[in-house]
C-alpha cells in the first residue's frame, strides 16, 4: 500500500467532520497538481483521470452541503464549486496548466479557511455525531 494512502486512511479515522472536509480539499489539490504534471508529460490519460477524480470529490463536497442550515455560506460554496467545476472542464479541454494553477490557488485559500474554522471550533469527532 502507498504510504500516502495509508497516512490519509489513518488521518480520516476518527476525524471530525471539518477535518474530513480539509482532507477532501487536500485530495482535490493533489489531483490537480498531478494533472498539471501530466500536462508536462503529455499524458492525456493521467490528466483526465486526475481531473475527473477532482471533479468527483467536488461533487461529494457539494452534495453534503445543507443549504437550509448553511445559509449564505452554503450558497456561496455552491457557486464556488460550480465555478471550480466549470474551470476544471475548461482546463481539461485546453490542457491548461495556468487554469489548473488558478484553481489550486483558490482551493488552497478555501482549504485554509476550513482549517481556521476547524481550529476555532474544536469540532466533535464524526464518530460521535453518527451515534
Amino acid at each position: 500500500m502507498d504510504a500516502r494512502i495509508a497516512y490519509r486512511q489513518t488521518d480520516a479515522r476518527g476525524a471530525t467532520s471539518l477535518r474530513l472536509v480539509v482532507l477532501l480539499y487536500e485530495q482535490i489539490i493533489q489531483d490537480l497538481r498531478q494533472a498539471s504534471l501530466a500536462i508536462d508529460q503529455n499524458n492525456i490519460e493521467l490528466r483526465t483521470k486526475r481531473i475527473n477524480h477532482a471533479l468527483d470529490v467536488i461533487c461529494l463536497l457539494q452534495a453534503t452541503l445543507n443549504l437550509e442550515r448553511g445559509g449564505k455560506v452554503a450558497q456561496n460554496l455552491v457557486r464556488f464549486y460550480d465555478t471550480v467545476r466549470a474551470n476544471l472542464c475548461e482546463a481539461q479541454f485546453q490542457a491548461s496548466k495556468e487554469l489548473l494553477a488558478h484553481q489550486i490557488t483558490d482551493l488552497l485559500t478555501v482549504r485554509e479557511a476550513w482549517e481556521q474554522v476547524e481550529r476555532l471550533q474544536g469540532a466533535t469527532p464524526i464518530s460521535e455525531m453518527i451515534q
